[in-house]
């Protein structure tokens, strides 16, 4: 049993400028499955949960409430699917620290899991482009639940379920957006916001996190265990 589980976002966390291919794999999976040509411009994507922004983008796209919701899952698969074709190595996009800072926390065992928006097989095809997917034991994607807090929940549900966590087990949630810190606050957890991701540091120190730091550089270890 781990003295610490430490859940982290993806985007603008562990990877940053990963490229176009995600956000194209959403509108191709929306053009595939109902021939609209819809589109992440004018979406607020930032810290949103990808099950969101594809129904945003139907929505916009015209698509009536009801219908969005039907196709949603057909959506969602094709999305994965296409996600899985012609993404470049991302070895040369992780955040500074990394992987050093996974590597340390898996020689000290803590409990690493992922808590992101992105779809599950995006998230996993992702970070095994960028090199990093080993460090992960499991995680809570963008289709699992309505909110990031919802992911949050889940994932110390499935540590504590496995008996990788006990009850006075620190947990810490790091990601780079005011959605993560939110989602810390929701699930009752440390937050840690790091400075990598587009948020401005006035939105992050607005929203309040245990800790904020420039990059995982400056991560001081003692906080995690």
């Amino acid at each position: 049993m781990s003295a610490s589980l430490v859940l982290f976002d993806i985007d603008g966390t562990l990877t940053r400028g990963a490229g176009p291919h995600h956000r194209a794999a959403l509108e191709a999976a929306i053009f595939q499955v109902t021939g609209l040509a819809a589109t992440t411009q004018g979406i607020p994507v930032h810290g949103m949960l990808d099950h969101v922004i594809l129904t945003t983008m139907l929505r916009v796209a015209g698509v009536s409430e009801a219908e969005a919701k039907r196709v949603l899952p057909q959506v969602i698969e094709a999305a994965q699917e296409l996600y899985q074709v012609g993404v470049p190595d991302l070895r040369d996009k992780l955040c500074p620290g990394l992987p050093g800072v996974l590597e340390e926390m898996g020689r000290r065992g803590v409990v690493l899991a992922l808590v992101t928006g992105n779809l599950t097989r995006i998230a996993w095809h992702k970070l095994a482009r960028a090199g990093i997917g080993q460090y992960f034991r499991f995680g809570a994607f963008g289709e699992m639940a309505p909110t990031r807090g919802d992911l949050a929940k889940l994932a110390i549900a499935q540590a504590r379920r496995e008996g990788l966590i006990g009850k006075t087990s620190r947990i810490s949630l790091i990601g780079d957006a005011a959605s993560d810190i939110q989602a810390a606050r929701d699930a009752g957890v440390q937050s840690i916001a790091v400075r990598t991701g587009i948020a401005p540091v006035e939105e992050l120190e607005a929203a309040g996190p245990d800790f904020l730091i420039d990059d995982l550089t400056r991560l001081d270890t003692g906080i995690i265990w």
